[in-house]
């Protein structure tokens, strides 16, 4: 069999398409934030055809206006659901049982006063919060920092990316404290 310029080309396309449907699946799966040296790992692929195959995807989801989207942010990569169907997303979220109505309202309390002290939960919460505690550090949604008989919670970065959390509205207090530090001039007053 004679390998004419047409025969060729047609391997090289049917390769780069299964590339790309293998970086697809690698990201449908994952659910979160993949760096580079994850999707080489996953999918046994080259940086080049990774971030080819990545280019692809992002113009197969615009040119199909597709309710898709690949995100990147710091050099990492994310398929996710576009902003415009966050509503419905969390509408199917929330009512499932990944977080029982007591977990979330631990998290929602931990979200809302952060940082905040673990003693302070179990307070407010009872000890069953411990658990809740344990299960969203083992989930990465929370951090927690030893100070003196307890710890100090505040929320991670998995947190805002698993409940979509756009990179404004993560922490509102930080950006006002930055921008009053600018106008004094990182002086403190006294």
């Amino acid at each position: 069999m004679e390998m004419t310029k047409k025969t060729i080309d047609e391997i090289d396309w049917s390769k780069e398409k299964e590339n790309m449907k293998l970086v697809e699946a690698i990201f449908f799966v994952s659910g979160r934030f993949l760096s580079m040296q994850d999707l080489i790992s996953l999918s046994n692929l080259n940086s080049l055809v990774i971030k080819e195959s990545i280019e692809k995807l992002k113009d197969k989801y615009s040119k199909e206006d597709s309710a898709l989207e690949i995100i990147e942010r710091d050099n990492l990569w994310k398929m996710d659901v576009r902003p415009e169907y966050h509503n419905i997303i969390n509408k199917l979220a929330t009512g499932s049982a990944e977080f029982s109505k007591s977990e979330q309202e631990t998290l929602a309390i931990i979200a809302y006063k952060q940082p905040i002290k673990q003693s302070v939960i179990i307070k407010i919460r009872g000890n069953k919060a411990y658990d809740h505690i344990h299960k969203f550090a083992q989930l990465g949604l929370i951090k927690s920092k030893k100070e003196g008989h307890t710890n100090l919670l505040t929320l991670s970065d998995e947190f805002y990316d698993y409940f979509n959390v756009s990179t404004e509205r993560r922490n509102p207090l930080k950006k006002n404290i930055e921008s009053l530090e600018e106008e004094s001039g990182g002086q403190e007053e006294e």
